[in-house]
């Protein structure tokens, strides 16, 4: 009998250990993180920024200072996307791609948001969301060949004319209402003013800024008078993911109330203004 009553104390006290060590063992598992959920995520760092560096004084590349031939990225988008970041404590990336893929990959979450001089229009609404306006430019203007301006004085002039715009732009839609135009709808605004100045277009349709700027730069392109009828410009927007699933636009939203309140843009444009003659769009694929 003490034998059995001997062996049934040890028994006892194994089972009791046993369930002390599952114990701990459930405790220590308590204090693991969920399966699955072993890693928080990352703090974001860098906020990339896609656009389409043909477009200046908004966007294009120029040499390096360093000298030492790598191309870097300029331009009033650029100092605007800059100043967000900063505000934001997050490093800014550029990537250059064309205009008329920026939403369909910005769709995918390939980027976190876009600049290019975009204006946020009924169909641009239905793919992404856009923040508050940060810059209105001049009026869209037509860049024609200088010798042969005086023919252009009226939109009813260029009725059998051709047009050129980029692919995916407002500025495409305004070449489709002027009565009688032929449209041309390229990716590049270099491949437009290539067409242009080889009198394979007889004008090319772009916004106002922009057009200034290659009149500037190249005395055989003037901007049409008939440009007066094409109406005010819409204000630029920065785009982001539909339902802004990167909670990014509470943060681009503030950064443009701060940077409009200083009056930044006013730099913005001086600094690329400053760039003209060093400027160089570069053209981007998908």
């Amino acid at each position: 009998m003490k034998k059995l009553l001997a062996l049934m104390l040890a028994m006892l006290m194994a089972l009791s250990l046993v369930a002390c060590g599952n114990t701990a063992a459930n405790d220590n598992n308590n204090d693991a993180a969920p399966e699955g959920g072993d890693t928080q995520p990352e703090a974001k760092t860098t906020l990339v920024m896609a656009t389409s560096a043909d477009y200046a004084p908004f966007e294009f590349m120029y040499p390096d200072d360093n000298n030492n031939g790598e191309m870097v990225f300029g331009g009033i988008d650029v100092s605007v996307a800059q100043y967000i970041a900063d505000e934001m404590g997050l490093e800014l990336q550029v990537e250059n791609i064309g205009f008329d893929y920026l939403l369909t990959s910005l769709d995918k979450g390939d980027f976190d948001m876009v600049l290019a001089a975009m204006e946020a229009t009924p169909d641009r609404l239905e793919n992404a969301d856009f923040s508050d306006p940060y810059y209105t430019d001049v009026p869209p203007a037509l860049l024609v060949k200088a010798d042969v301006a005086d023919q252009y004085k009226t939109l009813a002039d260029f009725n059998g004319k051709s047009i050129g715009a980029q692919t995916a732009t407002t500025k495409l839609d305004m070449v489709a209402d002027i009565e009688g135009a032929n449209a041309v709808a390229l990716q590049s605004v270099l491949d437009l003013v290539n067409e242009l100045v080889y009198d394979k277009v007889d004008a090319i349709l772009v916004d106002g800024g922009v057009a200034q700027q290659y009149a500037d730069a190249n005395p055989d392109l003037v901007i049409a008078e008939a440009s007066s009828e094409l109406g005010q410009a819409a204000p630029y927007c920065v785009a982001v993911q539909k339902g802004d699933p990167k909670g990014l636009l509470d943060g681009i939203n503030a950064a443009i109330a701060k940077m409009n309140a200083e009056n930044k843009m006013e730099t913005f444009i001086a600094d690329a203004d400053a760039l003209a003659d060093v400027a160089v769009e570069v053209s981007a694929g998908e």
